[in-house]
């Protein structure tokens, strides 16, 4: 099988990274694996998708980072590739790591796995979907019973009003982007001793766009569950579910895998349960075959379909490679897309 994955910047990705360990497994089981970045796609005049791509002549991986050392070695040079004779193209690059002055660089995925998916490639996540979720508006498409209370305003007094009705303790950052790859400035924890400085929290984001004000969660203040979903339900693999914790440490708000805060293992709750059945028909809805929900105590407070990171995290709390479980379901929807194609006319592609 020949599979495609679409990131930022292939010198930009790292050992780390779940893209990486995603294509190494692709790698190791012998299908073609090619990296493209957000700068490689092409339009033909012939109305095909090529792109310039990077590819491993090996299946023999150690680790991600020989991995990464052979992808980007003297033998890796790019080469040109027709997009529409992938297997497979993941979209797996991150809108809000882009720069303003790469401002075009944020849609490109879903601008060309728009026009890939009429060549029966199989898109994932769906370009479709994904145009719904390119800020943070996303989450509030969700059920409103898993969710914070929110206001998402421009009207600084609007701030104010909120913050003392959800009893001084809040959560204030952009409506820009996705994801959790922020500075420090764009998220502010405010609380009765630091409100006198709103008006400064204000301004710091307020050239962003629009404000989201999240009433403050009461489990956050140790930290969240990160939960990986795959088509739709909790993604397990020989038992185990991939998922772990975030433990907030010091004050540093954003517990999180590109912040200070550090890493457990985690221990779902009944509460948790309830919000990965609560979200499940809004995700399969909009094709997101790969989603990383992040919950604190009882509420969803944010959720990434772009990149969701942190599979290699999961893995070593739980011993599981759950890179397998993902090629594994990859490699099932190629078998079922080429069954359909041999023996149905006129199927609907998206549908599978």
């Amino acid at each position: 099988m020949k599979f495609g994955f679409f990131v930022n910047d292939i010198e930009q990705e790292k050992p780390s990274f779940t893209t990486t360990r995603l294509a190494m497994e692709a790698a190791k089981r012998g299908h073609k694996v090619w990296l493209i970045g957000a700068g490689d796609l092409t339009y033909e005049a012939n109305e095909t998708v090529s792109a310039w791509g990077r590819t491993t002549g090996s299946r023999h991986y150690r680790s991600p980072t020989t991995y990464l050392a052979s992808l980007r070695g003297r033998k890796s040079q790019p080469k040109r590739i027709l997009v529409d004779e992938l297997d497979v193209l993941m979209l797996r690059n991150d809108p809000a790591a882009e720069s303003d002055y790469r401002e075009w660089a944020k849609s490109t995925g879903i601008i060309f796995g728009r026009v890939v998916l009429r060549s029966g490639v199989i898109v994932l996540n769906d370009p479709n979907g994904l145009a719904g979720a390119l800020n943070k508006m996303y989450l509030q498409l969700l059920p409103d019973s898993v969710r914070p209370r929110t206001l998402i305003t421009r009207d600084k007094k609007e701030v104010k009003e909120f913050v003392k009705e959800v009893g001084g303790k809040a959560i204030l950052k952009t409506l820009k982007g996705t994801g959790f790859r922020l500075v420090p400035q764009s998220v502010f924890f405010i609380t009765p001793e630091n409100r006198a400085n709103l008006n400064q929290m204000i301004e710091a984001i307020y050239r962003d766009g629009y404000l989201i004000v999240q009433e403050f969660v009461s489990g956050a203040e140790t930290g969240s569950t990160r939960i990986f979903f795959m088509n739709g339900e909790p993604l397990r693999h020989k038992g185990k579910v991939a998922a772990f914790q975030w433990v907030r440490t010091g004050d540093e708000m954003r517990a999180n895998i590109h912040s200070s805060g550090s890493t457990a293992a985690a221990k779902l709750t009944d509460a948790q349960w309830r919000i990965a059945e609560a979200v499940r028909p809004r995700l399969v809805a909009d094709g997101m075959f790969l989603a990383g929900l992040t919950i604190a105590d009882d509420k969803l407070i944010d959720i990434d379909v772009f990149s969701p990171g942190g599979l290699g995290i999961a893995q070593r709390f739980t011993k599981v490679n759950f890179a397998e479980a993902v090629i594994d379901s990859l490699e099932n929807k190629v078998h079922y897309m080429t069954y359909y194609q041999r023996h149905f006319e006129n199927v609907d592609l998206a549908t599978l």
